[in-house]
């Protein structure tokens, strides 16, 4: 694609040649960028790892426990599924801001949210100390915890998108999701750590542990984020004071043909990232009476080496292109979940660890490390923040959110077979595939641009 791309202001008048600065901030402003997103959706992936991680070992028993087996996992499932019925309401909170008031201070809040739901989580008391009102106060603070994270990785990928030069932004913005990798290995060794307590203390006190050891990771992204500037674009849209006073009802009205392509691009990628991250954890402890203690240390392996992979497909996507690469991803994803499953049911621990780190890399963080240049580089400038926000979330909630509970329920109902549930993976991978498809290629766009890449694709 043309790196000048015509473009036209909302007044109908010629837009001025960009600044500078649009093309890519300095080399320090760039590595903040980088670090700052990176700890943050660390700490964004940290919290849901191991709230996931908990429901699978835990929560059934600490929050519900007069229920079956089980109902309790589903129930436990569902309290997850919660945090994400929260991230497009988030996303739709802060999307007013982030165009408006910066990337920076939104980043800044959803951080906090974020931190201090997961942290309030470790000090609840449980089901057999205050009956009902357990799950009721755990069901709250994980909707806070979504809530916070409904803007956290889009926004992280917007500013560095837009922060990152031209030819760079496809190996820079997937470290956002590196960082998301890194926080699952995090809160996969937590686990694996607090696991070799006796069972009763982890029921007693090690789950705690857990939760409030997020403090840290809070502490540290915070003192990186209040020394973050704004992006090259947003500041030039503030100096020539054209950001939108209502970004949300604007992509409703000049973006949803973009906004359409990110949630249905992102469906299939989300619900296969979070059955292997989420679901496959209880499944193997379930219904295949894995040892429990196996499961962490090998989310941890699978995490590191999807973190990895996301930066190398993001580098790929910078040198051939975002929709090849994205395109490749999901082709694959149609294709393994039935012998992801013919593996897992071998038995074989390697057989079982090479499955989790194949659905790592390619549904975990590979599809996600594109996503994090490929989005912001569909919508425009003036509503850039709400579009991949609320496109990434209102997939979130259909894809992963819903995609643990929905796995469940499957085995539930067809007595224990794990086919429903590879059809179920395959039939949303193929309809994000079918989306990847029609979408225009971005790579190297000009962001200063108040024009969609679908519409300028048009227009040329």
């Amino acid at each position: 694609m043309p790196n000048g791309w015509s473009a036209v202001m909302a007044s109908g008048t010629e837009r001025p040649a960009p600044a500078p600065a649009a093309h890519g901030a300095p080399r320090s402003g760039t590595r903040r960028a980088a670090w700052a997103g990176f700890i943050g959706t660390a700490l964004e992936q940290y919290d849901f790892v191991i709230y996931g991680t908990a429901s699978a070992l835990v929560f059934s028993t600490l929050f519900f426990p007069n229920f079956s087996p089980v109902a309790g996992v589903i129930a436990s499932f569902g309290a997850y599924a919660v945090g994400f019925a929260a991230r497009p309401l988030g996303g739709l909170f802060f999307s007013r801001f982030g165009d408006r008031l910066g990337r920076k201070w939104v980043l800044v809040c959803t951080l906090l949210l974020m931190g201090i739901s997961t942290m309030a989580i470790g000090l609840l008391p449980t089901y057999e100390q205050v009956g009902v009102l357990a799950p009721v106060l755990l069901v709250a603070c994980r909707f806070m915890q979504g809530f916070g994270a409904g803007a956290e990785q889009s926004g992280g990928a917007t500013l560095l998108t837009e922060t990152a030069p031209r030819g760079r932004r496809g190996r820079l913005a997937s470290l956002v999701i590196a960082g998301a990798a890194a926080g699952t290995a995090a809160g996969a060794g937590v686990w694996a750590l607090v696991q070799l307590l006796p069972q009763d203390q982890v029921l007693i006190w090690g789950w705690r542990l857990v939760f409030l050891s997020s403090l840290g990771v809070t502490v540290v992204a915070l003192l990186i984020r209040r020394r973050l500037n704004e992006s090259p674009v947003f500041q030039d849209l503030k100096r020539q004071h054209i950001e939108p006073r209502k970004p949300v009802a604007e992509i409703f009205r000049n973006g949803r043909r973009p906004l359409l392509l990110v949630i249905f691009m992102t469906l299939g990628a989300g619900a296969q990232s979070y059955t292997y991250q989420v679901f496959m954890a209880s499944y193997l402890i379930t219904a295949m009476s894995v040892d429990p203690a196996f499961v962490p240390p090998l989310l941890l392996v699978a995490a590191v080496c999807g973190g990895v992979a996301t930066v190398g497909f993001g580098i790929l996507s910078d040198r051939i292109g975002r929709k090849p690469v994205y395109s490749a991803i999901l082709g694959a994803m149609v294709l393994i979940p039935g012998p992801s499953f013919i593996a897992l049911h071998t038995g074989s621990p390697v057989a079982i660890s090479v499955t989790i780190i194949l659905g790592f890399v390619l549904a975990g963080f590979g599809s996600s490390g594109v996503q994090m240049s490929y989005y912001p580089e569909l919508f425009g400038n003036r509503y850039r923040y709400a579009g991949v926000t609320l496109g990434r979330e209102f997939a979130a909630v259909l894809g992963g959110g819903l995609a643990p509970l929905i796995c469940a329920a499957l085995i539930g109902a067809f007595a224990g077979s794990w086919v429903p549930v590879a059809v179920y993976m395959s039939a949303m991978a193929a309809m994000s595939f079918v989306a990847s498809r029609l979408a225009p290629e971005t790579r190297d766009r000009d962001l200063t641009t108040p024009i969609d890449a679908t519409r300028a694709q048009v227009d040329r």
